[in-house]
């Protein structure tokens, strides 16, 4: 049933960044224009109200229209996986049949954070939400932001159970742990890297892509090392990872998506505004950031 986005599903899916005003309202001329900078890039993909989107920040209904606007920019270019997932259950059900009925190609579902369910818990929290809806479920695995990590035992009896969770983000720096995600969940399951030095490591073992911030700053490279990968030049692929590292670095010398802000800040792309608690990083760190950005021939 969901065969066909399954192989389109696959490579950099960027995860844009939610732009805000100078008094900190939604931009979404700029969320539009974002979406354009990747697809010109060769971004395979696009997620949006992700971790690098504030969903935590956003009201429900801000994240409906982020989400919209991020279908409507893209209108089947490329595939378009919001997240919709919260710490609030009845909110992530509501979010991920809105961005069914969006037409959203699947729904990113995050590991609900702040109150650490068990995994019993986590197992039927994603149950009725896969079951709620037809539209494919990534699963958002990331515990060093939600206090509690999905065990491979539990995604696995939730995919055998779920035929619509097709794939996980697996923001975890347990490369053990990834590598039995595919021995456990099947090699057709889509893994995706959320971790950036793991994103090629992750394609060597069989993974589908990343979600990587890093592509809201860097899309072409990003994109491009998925690219060689599919290609078979491992060289040209190896490459692009280590060339890419000191960005990866710089941006998360902060709590993300605060450096990407500041990046996109520099570059011209955006208003860098962060809604409290969330701020931009020192000014140390913008210095550094505006010399590795110079170091990689973007223009600031």
């Amino acid at each position: 049933m969901h065969e066909a986005i399954k192989s389109r599903l696959k490579g950099s899916i960027a995860p844009v960044i939610t732009p805000f005003t100078n008094d900190h309202e939604l931009d979404l001329n700029k969320l539009s224009e974002l979406i354009e900078f990747q697809l010109e890039n060769g971004s395979h993909g696009i997620s949006v109200t992700g971790t690098s989107g504030e969903p935590s920040s956003l009201t429900v209904t801000e994240r409906e229209q982020v989400m919209e606007t991020a279908i409507q920019t893209t209108n089947g270019r490329v595939p378009v996986a919001p997240g919709t997932g919260s710490t609030n259950h009845d909110e992530t059900m509501h979010l991920t049949k809105r961005a069914q009925e969006m037409g959203a190609d699947a729904a990113m579902v995050i590991v609900p954070y702040y109150n650490k369910p068990n995994q019993h818990a986590l197992y039927r929290h994603f149950k009725t939400v896969a079951d709620s809806v037809d539209i494919p479920i990534i699963i958002y695995n990331i515990p060093g932001r939600t206090a509690q990590n999905l065990h491979v035992d539990t995604l696995a009896r939730l995919v055998e159970d779920c035929p619509n969770i097709i794939g996980a983000k697996e923001s975890n720096k347990d490369f053990e742990h990834v590598n039995r995600v595919l021995l456990k969940c099947g090699r057709d399951f889509l893994l995706f890297s959320g971790i950036e030095l793991l994103c090629y490591p992750m394609l060597a073992i069989g993974g589908s892509g990343s979600i990587s911030a890093t592509a809201n700053v860097e899309p072409k490279k990003v994109a491009d090392l998925h690219n060689a990968w599919l290609e078979g030049d491992v060289a040209t692929a190896q490459r692009l990872h280590y060339e890419l590292m000191p960005l990866n670095d710089v941006l998360f010398m902060d709590t993300n998506p605060a450096p990407v802000k500041a990046a996109l800040g520099m570059m011209g792309k955006i208003d860098p505004a962060l809604r409290l608690p969330m701020d931009l990083p020192s000014e140390e760190l913008q210095g550094k950031i505006r010399q590795t950005l110079q170091e990689y021939y973007i223009e600031v």
